[in-house]
């Protein structure tokens, strides 16, 4: 990585940085031509299709295992319906965090800024976003899956620690993984119309948000002193350690009726499963990779989390 002072450019491995201020003009010119308000746009008084999926059967965490194979047709749908209820769980539990980050990452900055008015225009995205997830919850007949208290807590305290660079690299965690899941749900026929226009909105307004943390974690691992730099790398590889073991609440298998120690051992042992986990994360793990995060000891958490291949 080098930073160059003509012009204040900075440059890294991936080019040269754009501007901030004109990143953020070009996102609020997409977010004032591609914002949705999904109480309007959404049918949410159609009744449940039968015979569709809540979620598509090769993202189901059982998927290909001996006890997928024991299954029937039934119990897979009720699975896939539960583990959407959990992933949009998780979804509302990330987006609260990543809504505090980014207030904590705006505090600071000038208040007529681009910059400080994307990020408003962000927060009131997930704030519509957590709203649809539940209301997606309620709809499909499930209950939410919260995570288990310590990672609730934990969270708390790596969101209050948390430094910029962190707190974007968390963002991206928490926004790229699912977003890949989601661009193989909207066009999927065989999944519900509900939930695809669901994933549909959040892929479209995700995308802005992806760009936006991107490119301000770029900056700030080229400014950050060497320790904040350091530090993102420790807490960037626990955090993906604490979303692996989350992404899946295992109150999901005893719902479905399965057992589940044996369960979370056949997920566990799954190559299926760990090479969706690594194809959905490997956008992202290669582009933290190429900006300098997945070094030393916080490569090797990334590594155990079962994100990085």
């Amino acid at each position: 990585m080098t930073t160059t002072t003509g012009h204040l450019a900075l440059t890294d491995a991936l080019g040269p940085l754009k501007d901030r201020e004109k990143v953020a003009e070009r996102l609020l010119a997409a977010s004032e031509k591609h914002s949705f308000d999904p109480d309007k746009e959404l049918d949410w008084d159609a009744p449940v299709e039968e015979g569709k999926w809540f979620w598509p059967p090769e993202l189901v965490s059982l998927y290909d295992t001996p006890m997928w194979r024991r299954m029937s047709g039934e119990q897979r749908m009720e699975l896939a319906r539960l583990e959407a209820a959990s992933l949009a769980s998780l979804g509302i539990w990330f987006e609260i965090i990543l809504m505090q980050l980014l207030v904590r990452h705006i505090y600071d900055k000038p208040v007529t800024s681009n910059h400080v008015r994307y990020a408003l225009t962000e927060i009131a995205d997930e704030c519509r976003h957590s709203m649809m997830f539940a209301r997606m919850i309620t709809k499909g007949g499930a209950e939410p899956y919260p995570v288990t208290r310590f990672h609730h807590n934990l969270a708390r305290v790596l969101k209050t620690v948390s430094t910029t660079p962190g707190s974007f690299t968390a963002t991206l965690l928490g926004e790229e993984i699912l977003d890949w899941m989601q661009r193989l749900v909207f066009p999927d026929e065989r999944v519900q119309t509900l939930v695809r226009g669901v994933t549909r909105i959040h892929v479209v307004e995700e995308a802005r948000h992806v760009r936006y943390a991107r490119e301000e974690l770029r900056r700030q691992m080229l400014t950050a002193p060497r320790w904040e730099r350091n530090f993102t790398r420790l807490t960037s590889g626990e955090a993906a350690r604490v979303f692996s073991v989350s992404f899946v609440n295992p109150q999901v298998y005893t719902d479905a009726g399965l057992n589940r120690a044996e369960a979370v051992a056949q997920v566990k042992a799954s190559p299926h499963r760990r090479e969706v986990m690594q194809t959905g994360a490997k956008r992202l793990t290669d582009f933290l990779d190429d900006i300098g995060v997945l070094q030393g000891v916080g490569r090797r958490l990334w590594r155990s989390s079962g994100l990085l291949a």
